[in-house]
């Protein structure tokens, strides 16, 4: 499935001239489909309408609203309008995006957050990608979109994301633990790599993040853990990627986190879904 549509009834778009959803009027506008990528940056920006990122395959990451946002399996991430942000893909990624104009779904967070996308909802966001941008409005496209909002303003909110500092040091922590997950440095050893005092760290992350280091870590490791477990990994591979001696530990930590052991915790996602 393409990312720009042409057909009948589709908005005019001329070669060169990027795809502006804010330009759409309509509801909804939907776009997405199958990549192949060695490594796609979107640089900060931000849009009229409210957003919605759904991952399918692949590796996906967003920062937006003071957080990096790493979509596990049958989440996705929403982002109100005009909140800046921007978007990394790595690998061979199956990503769709939906626009959602400005009221649509007053229910709706007004905070960057990761929302659980059921098959329901999966299934009418895959599609809209094949509707015509200019649908119907009372139309069968156009029942499908408010079948589509409908189900978007009853999806739950699940917390999982990892906090973002403002901090110039602490980001460049976090930059550092999202390229090697596997680095075990304490708080101490970090602020010597950083030249800073251990208890400002903490402090200021304290009162960025709300979050200590470890549990500041723990919250990435979780994140990359159900993503890559959900396309294939072992549970020891994740664990020795995320610089654990052997997959005990890990366990362990995940069950502590989220109250049950990885295998439990995704099958229940799936009956759940």
């Amino acid at each position: 499935m393409p990312f720009y549509r042409a057909k009948e009834n589709d908005l005019d778009f001329a070669d060169g001239v990027d795809f502006a959803p804010d330009d759409v009027p309509r509801a909804v506008v939907a776009l997405g489909g199958y990549m192949v990528t060695k490594s796609m940056e979107l640089a900060m920006h931000k849009h009229r309408k409210a957003e919605l990122i759904l991952t399918l395959r692949g590796v996906v990451r967003c920062e937006a609203d003071q957080g990096v946002w790493i979509v596990p399996p049958r989440c996705a991430v929403w982002i109100p309008d005009n909140v800046s942000h921007s978007v990394i893909m790595a690998g061979n990624v199956e990503v769709y995006v939906l626009y959602v104009e400005t009221g649509a779904v007053p229910a709706l967070p007004r905070h960057c957050c990761t929302l659980s996308i059921s098959p329901l909802l999966e299934r009418l966001l895959l599609h809209v990608t094949e509707m015509p941008v200019l649908y119907d409005i009372d139309g069968a496209d156009g029942r499908i979109a408010t079948v589509l909002l409908d189900q978007l303003s009853l999806a739950p909110v699940e917390k999982l994301n990892f906090p973002m500092p403002a901090d110039a040091k602490l980001r460049k922590i976090a930059a550092a633990m999202m390229t090697d997950p596997s680095d075990r440095a304490t708080i101490e050893e970090w602020a010597q790599r950083m030249t800073v005092a251990p208890r400002t760290l903490t402090r200021t992350l304290k009162r960025e993040t709300g979050m200590s280091f470890g549990r500041w870590r723990q919250q990435l490791h979780i994140l990359l853990a159900l993503q890559w477990l959900d396309q294939g990994a072992s549970v020891q591979t994740v664990a020795l990627d995320l610089g654990y001696e052997g997959a005990s530990a890990f366990v362990t930590m995940f069950r502590k986190t989220l109250g049950k052991p990885p295998a439990r915790y995704l099958a229940d996602r799936r009956i759940a879904s």
